[in-house]
């Protein structure tokens, strides 16, 4: 399969790096300094937690024009990036593109492109990027799949990720996932912003926890009663006990571990704005369906200057 991996952040750098060690036809769309550093040394990540730093080689490519045609394009950027390479996308013949990352209008994103094949995918990958590699903890997990009542796009799937070593799951539901999803990141992200990104001042507090958990739970009720599914269905019965234990171990182990910081710490201290649009967005939903979240605005209002400067 020929496949073009459209966005050089950790994610992208990931997944193009995995996809190219199985064998695929892979090209990396990057720019500037960065591009530059992979055509002359190669891609070069470090894996936090075995400390091996693997180097690939692969083609480089800074524009898409509309002849150039792929299998597939991963468009692996910034949520609020989406708008500004969509006109590139539509431009270009190729007809499989999957977006990968944090949407909460993933039907809106879909739209934007009535002539595609448009699926959505959320990969188990972060870190960060430093001037000549990526320092990063890649989970080889991923779930994609189609909008409810979409095409599934079982078969494009399961041809790019044969002989990978993914874990695949996928999800014919991938918008009220990726809802979900962001209902439980953001109270997350609220942590990371009240504790400037030291989240190991939190490890002990239990009850500041609590209140993460709480709106969490906001979230996911607010989403169940606008008539969307709860998604992974193990948080279905995210009203009862045996969630918030499974939910405080969770965020204990976010603010006491490395793991922490490179899973969630580091990725909402480099990405302010994009994880500002995403609780912004996301409130609205909830306001456009008559929710009530007062732990959310309470957990927001403590971290407030993070978000007044994206106003």
């Amino acid at each position: 399969m020929k496949i073009l991996v459209y966005g050089a952040g950790v994610l992208g750098c990931n997944l193009a790096k995995s996809l190219l060690r199985a064998g695929k036809d892979v090209a990396l769309l990057a720019r500037g300094k960065w591009a530059e550093e992979i055509e002359k040394n190669g891609l070069r990540i470090k894996n936090v937690l075995s400390r091996h730093t693997s180097v690939s080689r692969m083609p480089v490519v800074t524009t898409l024009a509309p002849d150039d045609l792929y299998d597939v394009i991963f468009v692996v950027v910034r949520y609020t990036q989406i708008e500004t390479v969509a006109d590139a996308l539509r431009a270009n013949k190729t007809k499989n593109i999957v977006f990968v990352g944090n949407n909460v209008r993933a039907a809106e994103t879909a739209a934007l492109f009535p002539e595609k094949n448009v699926l959505f995918a959320f990969a188990s990958s972060a870190g960060h990027r430093e001037s000549d590699r990526v320092v990063s903890v890649d989970m080889h997990k991923i779930t994609i799949g189609p909008l409810k009542d979409a095409p599934s796009g079982g078969k494009l799937i399961g041809q790019i990720f044969d002989g990978t070593k993914y874990k695949v799951t996928y999800e014919p539901n991938m918008g009220d996932y990726l809802l979900c999803h962001a209902a439980f990141v953001i109270p997350a992200v609220f942590a990371c912003y009240k504790t400037d990104g030291n989240l190991k001042m939190l490890k002990k507090d239990t009850a500041y926890l609590s209140r993460l958990i709480d709106a969490n739970i906001e979230g996911y009720r607010a989403i169940r009663d606008a008539g969307h599914e709860i998604l992974p269905k193990a948080d279905s019965a995210f009203e009862g006990d045996a969630y918030r234990k499974t939910c405080l171990r969770f965020f204990k182990l976010m603010c006491a571990t490395v793991l922490g910081k490179i899973c969630v710490s580091d990725h909402a201290m480099n990405a302010v704005g994009e994880m500002g649009a995403l609780n912004a967005d996301l409130k609205a939903f909830f306001d456009a369906n008559g929710a009530q979240y007062p732990v959310w605005q309470s957990l927001e209002k403590e971290c407030a200057r993070y978000f007044a400067e994206l106003r």
